[in-house]
């Protein structure tokens, strides 16, 4: 089968790219409402940009009711700050739920089962339970496409790591478990990934 994008209606090339660009890693994104409560939504359209200076991006969509900027954007926008949680299998029920559409300023945290941790230093909290939180600080927002998206481009400033998946090796080198970290992976409609036998395939000198 060869599809040509450019011969189909918009709407049927949304899917075709979330069921064959797969698995996507689920950006689990925490930012500050304007009441000073917390906004929490998953964005799987998201990836690690560079190393130096460290930078992540998350793609966010506009609200399907009325076409303006989601909560996340808004947020990030006007408080410059927030936290990428890498959700767990665990997580699945709870991480679609917190995409519930809610009026701006309500949280999702009124209505789901989640702690919140305050690392020393963040302006922010994290998500208890989650292996992996990236504490990130707006870079710039750039609007792209013909909806269009927002990507969302974060400076990130520190990671925390579950000490459970954490450790040093003899070459000083950080290294982190991936079965333990457990990341749940997003395929295409209500379908997730998890992570099955794991390659170790040594790259060439």
């Amino acid at each position: 089968m060869l599809i040509d994008l450019a011969a189909i209606e918009a709407k049927h090339i949304h899917p075709i790219l979330t069921q064959t660009v797969i698995p996507r890693p689920v950006a689990w994104v925490l930012s500050l409402n304007p009441g000073g409560d917390l906004n929490l939504a998953p964005y799987s359209f998201f990836t690690v940009v560079t190393g130096k200076p460290p930078i992540l991006m998350v793609s966010v969509g506009k609200k399907p009711s009325d076409g303006s900027f989601k909560d996340t954007r808004v947020n990030i926008e006007a408080r410059k700050q927030f936290v990428v949680h890498v959700g767990s299998q665990h997580h699945a029920q709870v991480m679609t739920e917190s995409a519930r559409h809610l009026d701006h300023g309500q949280s999702e945290l009124d209505q789901l089962d989640l702690n919140l941790v305050q690392e020393e230093g963040w302006p922010m909290p994290r998500i208890e339970g989650c292996m992996v939180a990236l504490y990130c600080e707006l870079r710039e927002i750039i609007e792209m496409g013909d909806t269009p998206q927002s990507l969302v481009f974060g400076n990130i400033k520190q990671v925390f790591v579950d000490d459970r998946v954490a450790r040093i090796n003899e070459q000083g080198r950080f290294v982190f478990d991936a079965k333990g970290i457990d990341p749940i992976s997003r395929l295409g409609g209500s379908e997730y990934g998890t992570l099955g036998d794991i390659l170790n395939v040594p790259r060439p000198d």
